[in-house]
């Protein structure tokens, strides 16, 4: 009976559809509400192999603070969401034994690096509705964006829309105390292109001690000089605090998944934000057959963690600084045009970090006590890239690519000064990073892929760090080697489009996280990972009639991740499956408009079972989670529009875990494997827009 629910929900907006006016893009709203085409992509940063693009088509299908949910959709990505503030993206399987946060992969905005000196990245620190685009390159075929095991993230602020001023403001409130309000401003006039948006979020959140609270400015400037020269300028400040709810277990999970963990709860734990990233770009062009676009920029993170014993309180400030440029051309080459890049990348950031004994206090949980700790990281990373496109045939191609990247790492213990090993450096070898991409045209309409790339991960500050807090000399950067094939086709005047992947990818010296206590690890280098994979895009935009248009779609992954060699404490787990990867992953819905303006959108996620132990002795349970989003744009006047949404996430009141732990520690309670995802939740937006 469920199943025939489902099914029939799934069924209705074939019922329920009615003429209306074509497709149009709106400069009042900026991204359309109803866009059902991908028309915003406007590079391929991997090259002549395909990555993937997400945006306005696929963020209609979310709430406007589902950011996670929309990455999601893309086959061989699956982002674990603990919270608003805890998530961990994985691609192809890497990044998936990283406990708490994203690391093996690289996170740009507006092309500027926002990826840690160790590797992390915080995509929570950006609003869903300040972008236009995401694009995700998976694997590392992307020579030009750091060559990482991970692939990487390339955000794309939203902008106006041809010549234009605009207006407009988008106000959301939904289930669990949530309110959304994202004002902005759009600006085009030929030579100057402003965008100002400001954003405030506030959410008490389902489970206990989760309540967030985010505000956010972003200022994204350029001016156009002349034909040859342009400036821009980009600030984004974002602050925001998030109460911790932690993971919980399996006995907490089955009967109260609301409740917090008992540590975090019992203290009231939070982590405060304050995050700020100020970027000058300049680019210039030589001729028809070279220009360049140099950035450099300067970041600040301040964050500021209320834990409970024997955690502490944490206080941590970064300072990062850095440049990237990047030079682009073309040549002939047997009579026809090749292509090049080349270009460079400095990051460097100081990482300050104090630890505070934290002290049981009867009426907030706890206080702030003396400092246990003092350290300060000084990290450098240096990447140099460069790509040659090379047409063989009318139907043949050939990208070569190579990335070289050194790494150093400098460790101070202010605490124990003058201790011996409390201070140290880690300089890592100069590693170089080849790729070469194939691409096969058999027509216009399809065409087949190819890829050899070489990638690498760098060890997070814990992991260089042993139980002790000093370098860990022993600890090595993850390599291995990616294969892939694939084909891209477009059918039907494009309305049918596929969009097939297989891959291996050969990891060494695998990064893992030994628990030592609770809540506390220490990485190591443990082994070799093998993961295959097969992955599927197939959508389709049927034009009933002039006015009418369906778009069904489907995202698909199936996984084949194990470990080829992996002993830990005595333990041989090789031939096991690669712990807190899903076997299989499917995104798939339909898009409809109709009656002049509505539009309604039903999607379901399914994810399959999770191995949570090395052992393979317990896995999480697979769970389908089915959402829906409907609206009405409607202009009003020439310069006036207004826009109604309304949607349910979780239709069927799922109960499922949205985040897991692997190899969660009991450390006299039980082992707390589960992040609860949210029940049924409910919201609505009202968009207005203006244009001067």
């Amino acid at each position: 009976m469920k199943f025939y629910f489902k099914f029939l929900l799934c069924s209705l907006p074939f019922y329920f559809t009615y003429a209306q006016d074509p497709v149009q893009n709106d400069s009042v709203t900026q991204l359309d509400e109803v866009v059902l085409l991908d028309a915003l992509k406007v590079k391929n940063a991997a090259g002549i192999v395909p990555s993937d693009v997400i945006a306005a088509k696929i963020f209609q299908n979310y709430s406007p603070i589902e950011m996670t949910s929309a990455i999601n959709q893309i086959p061989g990505v699956y982002v674990l969401s603990g919270a608003l503030n805890t998530n961990r993206i994985t691609v192809r399987g890497i990044g998936a034994r990283t406990l708490y946060g994203t690391d093996k992969l690289r996170l740009y905005y507006n092309d500027i690096p926002v990826t840690d000196g160790s590797g992390f990245s915080t995509i929570e620190a950006f609003d869903l509705e300040n972008l236009s685009q995401m694009e995700v390159i998976k694997g590392p075929k992307g020579t030009s964006f750091g060559a990482n095991l991970g692939g990487a993230i390339i955000l794309n602020p939203d902008e106006a829309l041809g010549r234009s001023t605009t207006i407009s403001n988008n106000l959301t409130v939904g289930s669990f105390g949530m309110l959304k309000d994202n004002l902005s401003f759009n600006h085009y006039d030929g030579k100057l292109r402003l965008g100002l948006q400001y954003g405030h979020l506030e959410t008490d959140g389902y489970r206990e001690n989760s309540r967030f609270e985010r505000d956010g400015v972003l200022l994204n400037t350029s001016y156009q000089i002349d034909n040859k020269n342009r400036v821009g300028l980009l600030v984004n400040h974002i602050d925001y605090s998030a109460h911790i709810a932690s993971s919980i277990g399996a006995t907490a999970f089955a009967e109260d998944p609301k409740q917090a963990a008992a540590n975090w709860g019992g203290v009231e734990g939070f982590e405060a934000n304050n995050y700020t990233l100020v970027g000058i770009n300049y680019a210039h062009k030589f001729g028809d057959r070279l220009e360049n676009s140099t950035s450099v920029f300067y970041s600040y993170l301040e964050h500021f963690e209320k834990r409970p014993r024997p955690l502490g309180f944490m206080d941590e400030f970064t300072n990062a600084y850095g440049f990237r440029t990047r030079f682009s051309g073309n040549f002939s080459f047997l009579n026809r045009n090749a292509a090049y890049t080349i270009g460079a990348e400095l990051y460097k950031d100081e990482y300050d970090w104090s630890l505070f004994e934290t002290l049981a206090q009867p009426l907030n949980g706890s206080l702030q006590g003396d400092a246990f700790a003092d350290n300060k990281e000084f990290r450098t990373q240096i990447n140099s890239f460069g790509t040659i496109l090379l047409p063989l045939t009318d139907a043949f191609s050939a990208q070569l690519g190579l990335a070289v990247n050194k790494t150093k790492y400098d460790f101070r213990d202010r605490f124990n000064v003058g201790a011996e090993n409390t201070s140290a450096e880690r300089d890592f070898d100069l590693i170089a990073l080849p790729s070469l991409n194939l691409e096969y045209r058999v027509s216009e309409a399809a065409k087949l892929f190819a890829n050899v790339s070489r990638g690498f991960s760098n060890p997070t500050v814990e992991q260089t760090l042993t139980p002790d807090g000093v370098i860990n000399p022993d600890i090595a950067q993850e390599t291995g080697t990616n294969y892939e094939i694939g084909t891209e086709i477009y059918l039907d005047q494009r309305r049918f489009h596929l969009d097939v992947a297989l891959y291996q990818m050969d990891v060494r010296n695998l990064l893992v996280a030994e628990r030592v206590a609770e809540d506390q690890f220490v990485g190591k280098n443990a082994g070799e990972t093998r993961h295959r994979g097969l992955e599927l895009v197939m959508d389709y935009t049927w034009t009933i009639s002039q006015n009418l248009q369906i778009a069904p779609f489907i995202s698909f992954t199936l996984n084949d991740h194990e470990f080829v060699e992996f002993i830990d404490e005595g333990e041989d787990f090789s031939g096991n499956p690669l712990t807190g990867v899903p076997k299989q992953l499917r995104t798939a819905g339909i898009q409809t408009r109709f009656l002049n303006g509505f539009y309604w959108n039903i999607a379901h996620r399914h994810v399959s079972e999770i191995p949570l132990t090395d052992a393979n002795s317990l896995q999480s349970e697979a769970f389908t989670v089915f959402t829906t989003r409907m609206g009405y744009r409607k202009p009003l006047s020439e310069k006036f529009t207004i826009g109604i949404d309304f949607g349910i996430n979780n239709i069927f009141d799922e109960h499922y875990a949205e985040s897991v732990l692997i190899n969660a520690g009991s450390f006299g309670g039980e082992p707390r494997y589960y992040y609860p995802g949210n029940p049924r939740n409910f919201y609505g937006s009202l968009r207005l827009g203006y244009q001067l």
